[in-house]
């Protein structure tokens, strides 16, 4: 994973993760208390679940 700034307060985090970890990402980040929305894409680019707060 990377955490790259973007404009604003906000942070990009980018990177690959294990379909089945996707929700424990989700709940690291809400368990912090952060704003955040995730995607998940599969190989082909297409994607195939998305979280936002």
């Amino acid at each position: 994973m990377e955490l790259d700034p973007v404009d604003g307060p906000d942070v990009l985090l980018n990177g690959v993760i294990a379909p089945e970890r996707f929700n424990n990402l989700a709940t690291l980040l809400t368990r912090f208390g952060l704003r955040y929305s995730l995607e998940l894409y599969d190989e082909n680019h297409t994607l195939i679940r998305e979280i936002a707060t």
